[in-house]
């Protein structure tokens, strides 16, 4: 088989915070795919970054008295812990902030520009005038313009999928003020991916398949751009600037802008490859430029609208010695009993948390491949399912299969297998199974591996309950037996040790150490062990999970709500009759003026239109959210019997309406409106 030339890369996590599950999930899944290819004899390349740049840690930063680069600096040093922690082999781990990363942005940057892709234009854009900022989509939320899923980010919702501008936002406000933004005009730069070669492109992108005959794209993946091209091939052009300030990459021969993360973000994965040539040695240019490199991405499901339409038409056009990815295999989310995974709905799971509680981090790495597939599903974790697997499966499956033999070899027979044994019928047969487990790796159908395998186990094990090898140490006349007995199943232990090393890699380790072998891969098959290499004393290689002790303290039992909470996280106000909620009077009303109240930084005073044949006079303290030019005209809902109230600015004669979050006051506030049809003077029943 010929030696493949692998470059493979896991999303770049955001830099400011430490590693979630799902991310170790996700770095977990390649890093068992990896180990299958290297086992197979091919050369990998397996990069990891964080992606620095951006306002949040611009913000982040400035909140913590840090310059942006000190505040990443420390989000790095926490990454090794989990990364060694969960036996995670990537090659090497950089940043996007690396010189590597600017020089190599830069220069796709005026390939784009030469070959007529970038332009130009002024645009209307939010900006928050309490922080004197342009707001990055991320610092916009606001309603999905497509589906109407409420509090979702202002470049696309989490819910639909759909990618949409931050101007399309339904009643946006900033995340970091709270405030409405207004709108203000900058000149941008663009990417054209609206232009017809660009869409030809990604439609034969899209359809094609790697050079290892198996499509670029799952199907869910394809019917999602598919969606997105659409018939007419219409896409929309890629915003690729932002305005000072700003942590991230200079647009050259352009003071003030910058490169939006989303641009330099997946060049990271090249600049991390460039990073690690240098340091090799490796010839970075000679990589990418062979024909024989194939580009593989391993990336969450809600990012395959940047991995599959921007990112391979940046690269092709772009040029040599840039190369379109060959895959990009996406993942569902993690989600723990069904749900998505919430701390403070007692679904949370910190990787950090189970590895101090003593967790083997290959029992994780097991339970996620026992249900990982190549498809883009969501994986969910149960306890109890977590404890059977681990239990059941590797210690009362795999690992009881060397306690049960080791101890007759090392003892009885000075720990050198049967030669004579080691062609027996029944190891034939998990030799024939080899192929069929290794292209199950292949294809990422981990949990059709892991099912196969354990299938095995159930073979090796029927094998020493029929012939009880126990029974047969206490007959010495059934020493040949017991020989041959413990032999066969030990080699057995070996194939199964072999099939489960990407998964299980430290235990490999170990077992191979244990039994006295090379290390394993795939071309290990056809081996066997040997008397002339006496195995070791069998020592413990895994322990039970303990459910009390553990498990549950990991993901306690989450505890009963003291009483009924809405949505928004505030608890419902006591219960009230009939009576209490008719005596207020509640009114539709036309905001016939709006103005800011001299000396108030909270109040602005509306004049308002309650069909009586005069105006009324009321403050409210919504001056962080609404612009005043742009309620007036509109209709909004007030207590029109609440008493008049003299304030410093005048008599309040009545109050409106508005949603907000006690909890979670970044949320903003919300004039509320009756439908369309209401008018002034009409009573809310």
């Amino acid at each position: 088989m010929t030696q493949r030339t692998l470059f493979v890369t896991t999303a770049l996590p955001y830099a400011n915070g430490a590693f979630h599950m799902g991310h170790i999930m996700e770095y977990i899944q390649a890093d068992i795919w990896v180990r299958h290819e290297r086992m197979s004899g091919n050369v990998v390349h397996f990069m990891g970054a964080d992606d620095v740049h951006g306002a949040p840690i611009m913000i982040a930063a400035q909140k913590r008295g840090m310059t942006p680069q000190a505040f990443v600096a420390e989000i790095a040093a926490g990454r090794k812990q989990y990364l060694d922690g969960f036996y995670i082999s990537h090659d090497y781990w950089g940043s996007t902030d690396c010189k590597e990363n600017h020089e190599i942005s830069q220069k796709i940057y005026r390939r784009l520009k030469d070959a007529g892709l970038i332009y130009t234009k002024e645009i209307e854009q939010f900006y928050d005038t309490v922080k004197g900022m342009f707001l990055a989509d991320r610092f916009i939320k606001g309603t999905c313009p497509r589906c109407g899923a409420p509090d979702q980010y202002g470049d696309n919702c989490e819910k639909c999928s759909a990618v949409y501008s931050p101007m399309e936002v339904v009643n946006p406000y900033s995340t970091l003020s709270g405030s409405t933004p207004v709108i203000r005009k900058s000149t941008h730069y663009f990417f054209k991916l609206s232009d017809p070669q660009c869409v030809e492109f990604l439609r034969e992108w899209s359809t094609g398949k790697g050079k290892d005959g198996t499509a670029r794209v799952q199907d869910e993946v394809l019917a999602k751009d598919n969606e997105w091209l659409g018939a007419d091939g219409h896409l929309s052009d890629w915003d690729i600037s932002r305005d000072a300030p700003y942590f991230g990459i200079e647009i050259p021969d352009a003071p003030g802008k910058y490169f939006y993360v989303w641009l330099d973000a997946p060049i990271g994965y090249l600049a991390a490859l460039c990073a690690y040539c240098n340091e090799k040695g490796l010839d970075f240019e000679k990589i990418l430029s062979d024909p024989n490199t194939e580009q593989i991405h391993f990336i969450g499901k809600d990012i395959i609208y940047f991995h599959t339409l921007f990112w391979p038409a940046m690269l092709h056009f772009a040029g040599q010695p840039y190369r379109v990815p060959d895959h990009v295999n996406a993942h569902g989310f993690m989600t723990v009993n069904g749900e998505k995974m919430s701390k403070s709905r007692g679904t949370g799971i910190s990787p950090l948390q189970y590895l101090e509680l003593g967790m083997n981090p290959e029992w994780l790495r097991y339970y996620l491949a026992a249900k990982m597939n190549s498809r883009v599903e969501d994986v969910d974790f149960t306890k109890s399912d977590f404890a059977q697997r681990v239990n059941s499966d590797l210690i009362g499956k795999y690992i009881n299969i060397a306690s049960r033999a080791a101890g007759f070899i090392v003892k009885r027979f000075e720990g050198r297998v049967l030669d004579a044994a080691m062609q027996d019928p029944i190891l034939v047969r998990l030799r024939e199974r080899a192929d069929e487990i290794r292209s199950y790796y292949e294809a990422r159908e981990f949990a059709r591996a892991t099912r196969l395998v354990m299938e095995l186990a159930d073979v090796i094990n029927e094998f020493v309950d029929q012939e009880k090898p126990w029974e047969l140490a206490k007959d010495p006349t059934k020493a040949e037996a017991l020989h041959r007995a413990a032999s066969i199943a030990l080699e057995g232990f070996r194939l199964l040790t072999l099939y489960l090393k990407p998964v299980l890699p430290h235990t490999a380790e170990q077992v191979e150490a244990f039994l006295s072998i090379d290390p394993l891969d795939w071309s290990s098959v056809e081996k066997s062990l040997s008397s002339t290499s006496p195995i070791k004393p069998f020592k413990h290689l895994m322990q039970r999970v303990d459910m009390e002790k553990q498990l549950d303290v990991l993901l306690p039992e989450k505890a009963p709500e003291p009483e009924p909470v809405l949505p928004g996280g505030e608890a419902i106000a006591p219960e009230c009759t009939i009576d209490d909620f008719t005596k207020i009077d509640m009114r539709v009303a036309k905001i016939v003026k709006c103005e800011a109240v001299e000396g108030s930084t909270k109040l602005l005073r509306l004049t308002l239109d309650l069909g009586e044949g005069r105006t009324r006079n009321v403050f409210s303290g919504i001056k962080s959210a609404y612009n005043p030019a742009d309620i007036e005209g509109r209709l909004t809902i007030v207590i029109a019997n609440l008493a008049p109230r003299k304030m410093r600015f005048g008599v309040s004669e009545g109050m409106v309406l508005c949603a907000s979050d006690a909890q979670n006051k970044d949320l903003g506030l919300f004039l509320l409106s009756p439908d369309s049809g209401a008018v002034p003077g009409m009573r809310i029943r």
